[in-house]
């Protein structure tokens, strides 16, 4: 005698919305700019000789780059400095921004998410996906709950299988 076995996928069938932040991952190189390369001993920064650097530099090196610009030094670096350099980068850059690495990647995250059409998750059911193989900033997990929040029935973390209960909207 055979049995006969119908599985049912209860995840498939359960009109959850996976959202998944690795599609959002900005997979241009990340370069980080030490503006302490331009300093004279390391500490002052030359008006002159920054200014022959930026007209001399070959900018085009940055093109389709992501930069965090940065001074790694304890030095008092003028405000414009940075400014001349980003107003140098932009043009080639994807983006420019001040800070480290992570401050980067954050802002990359930021500027992605503002771009998502919120209609398509008007009174859905969301997960939003947990484990990544990318390296996703938990700002953009708060950020996309922000975002989620105003318009979804719920929001869960993790995977469809095993998700941990974020958001319920009350009707």
């Amino acid at each position: 005698m055979e049995i006969q076995e119908n599985f049912i996928n209860k995840v498939a069938n359960s009109g959850l919305i996976t959202f998944n932040l690795e599609d959002y991952y900005n997979k241009g190189e990340r370069v980080v700019y030490d503006i302490k390369d331009n300093l004279f001993h390391g500490l002052i920064l030359k008006e002159k000789d920054f200014r022959a650097f930026i007209k001399e530099h070959d900018w085009s090196q940055y093109t389709g780059k992501n930069i965090a610009i940065i001074c790694s030094t304890d030095a008092i670096v003028p405000t414009w400095a940075y400014m001349l350099l980003a107003n140098k980068m932009k043009p080639y850059a994807n983006e420019v921004v001040f800070g480290n690495l992570e401050v980067l990647e954050n802002i990359l995250f930021t500027k992605a998410l503002a771009h998502i059409d919120l209609n398509i998750y008007k009174d859905q059911r969301v997960v939003i996906k947990g484990c990544a193989d990318l390296n996703v900033p938990v700002s953009a997990y708060v950020e996309i709950t922000n975002l989620l929040t105003p318009v979804v029935k719920s929001i869960m973390y993790g995977e469809p299988c095993s998700t941990v209960p974020l958001y319920k909207r009350k009707d």
